[in-house]
């Protein structure tokens, strides 16, 4: 009976805190600084949407180019590791110093490679999104450990306790003869929509594949890139735990997408550290969009071949004018429906999808969340407020994560996401909040059980003493008053 009574007073005084942090989170939502103050301290989690090479801060990477004394073109600011040409125009970073004029480079550096003073007369916002990975790749592959530490330890003075980032492609050799054999007949099923023919072909493509070996590029990157790194930078301790997706590029041509993903599906069947796969590149752009249908295809016959092998995919990033109506009645479905995803990225045209009820009830059921990128949206799609579907996702009762997606080039953080939730969406609670802050693990693709367990439990006792935290602030104000 004492036993009973003391777990009541327990969860009394639960839940007694948890209405007056939830009490104080209404008195400031019209507040962006207490709101920041406030999601700053407060444990948030997971990042479960995060690019690698867009999250590290733009200085780190010039930094390091300057360190390395790299050459830089004066019109164009490309970077080279070696002088490409006798073109007058590339310099060295220490002959800029001499001549008093690096601050200058490192400024126009700063502003071409992240939205850093973004000018939106002078070029379309997503153009210079997207731009900006490609100026910057250099550093970023020849830098890695450097800047998953930089993400690590940012996101531990952030009170985020996982992420799951997607670090690279599996590199292999280059089969373009296997395009002559197969691009020619995938255009036929891509017009008629032909499943069965579709995967008959990626059978036959299958085959020519495992005839070159190429396994064994997967068996390297799981060896020599991801555990070497994981394990010589010591990314996991009792405050962060880091796991890593790897991917596709949608934007290739199609023998070459099924190759990459074949290659990640193995790499992540058999390394713990690998948790997911996922498919990247502008949604809009013309191969991509013309392919999407194949893409899935190839999702669904490597999830045959691979079957505990977890996926999420960047799936309705468009909006009205980006690309015709007609496009934006089926990418969500399609992901969720042919390829069987686990989870979507983005999922922001969903208010256009044809039975999106349907939809996000069977989403629902089958515990696909949706990774909700606020800012993110806000910059390359302009979708914010109430054209955002967020409110619709959680109408239906979607599970939703909130994520990052490439903090570095849009200069923002994890904490700013939820700021902004809990501004423009009083629907949210803080209840709601919390739940999706769990969401971050229990939708994770960690496949150590013991691993997510030690997560969640240190998303209890952080929750109890944020909560605390917020009692006796309030506490001591009142009692200075």
């Amino acid at each position: 009976m004492r036993k009973c009574l003391t777990l009541f007073l327990v969860f009394f005084l639960f839940q007694a805190h948890a209405q007056s942090v939830s009490n104080y989170l209404e008195k400031i939502r019209s507040n962006p600084a207490k709101l920041t103050a406030f999601f700053s301290q407060m444990p948030k989690g997971g990042d479960l949407h995060h690019h690698y090479s867009g999250s590290v801060y733009a200085e780190s990477f010039i930094d390091y180019i300057i360190k390395k004394d790299y050459f830089i073109n004066r019109e164009t600011l490309e970077i080279a590791e070696k002088k490409p040409s006798n073109d007058k125009n590339w310099t060295k970073f220490s002959s800029l110093e001499k001549d008093g004029q690096s601050g200058e480079y490192k400024f126009r550096l700063l502003k071409k490679w992240s939205v850093k003073d973004y000018d939106n007369v002078s070029i379309p916002s997503d153009k210079q999104f997207f731009e900006t990975f490609q100026n910057f790749d250099i550093a970023s592959e020849k830098d890695i450990d450097s800047g998953l530490l930089e993400i690590k330890n940012r996101a531990v003075k952030e009170h985020v306790s996982y992420i799951e980032t997607m670090l690279a492609s599996v590199k292999c050799e280059r089969t373009d003869d296997l395009s002559l054999q197969f691009d020619p007949k995938f255009h036929t099923v891509l017009l008629q929509k032909d499943e069965r023919h579709c995967q008959a072909l990626l059978d036959t493509l299958y085959g020519q594949l495992m005839k070159k070996n190429i396994i064994a590029c997967a068996d390297n990157f799981s060896v020599n890139t991801i555990n070497k790194l994981h394990n010589s930078l010591h990314i996991d301790d009792d405050s962060f735990v880091m796991r890593y997706q790897t991917y596709t590029v949608r934007i290739l041509e199609a023998s070459e997408v099924f190759k990459r993903l074949l290659l990640a599906f193995d790499a992540a069947s058999k390394n713990p550290l690998i948790v997911g796969v996922n498919i990247l590149s502008p949604e809009n752009n013309d191969v991509a969009m013309r392919d999407y249908w194949l893409h899935m295809q190839m999702f669904n016959y490597c999830h045959k071949k691979y079957p505990a092998v977890k996926y999420t995919m960047h799936a309705g990033e468009l909006t009205l004018g980006l690309v015709k109506p007609e496009e934006l009645t089926w990418h969500i479905s399609s992901a969720v429906y042919d390829a069987g995803a686990s989870r979507i990225g983005h999922g922001v045209d969903m208010p256009y999808e044809a039975n999106s009820y349907a939809l996000m009830n069977y989403m629902r059921e089958k515990g696909i969340a949706v990774e909700i990128n606020l800012f993110s949206n806000e910059f390359i799609l302009k979708v914010k407020g109430n054209r955002h579907p967020v409110t619709l996702y959680n109408e239906f009762n979607v599970p939703i994560v909130i994520s990052s997606d490439d903090a570095g080039v849009l200069r923002t953080n994890l904490t700013d996401q939820y700021v902004l939730l809990a501004g423009r969406y009083p629907e949210f609670t803080y209840d709601d909040i919390k739940k999706i802050i769990y969401n971050s693990i229990n939708y994770s693709f960690i496949k150590e059980p013991a691993v997510k367990k030690k997560l969640l439990v240190k998303l209890d006792r952080d929750f109890t003493a944020f909560e605390k935290l917020i009692i006796n602030t309030q506490h001591t104000k009142k009692n200075n008053h």
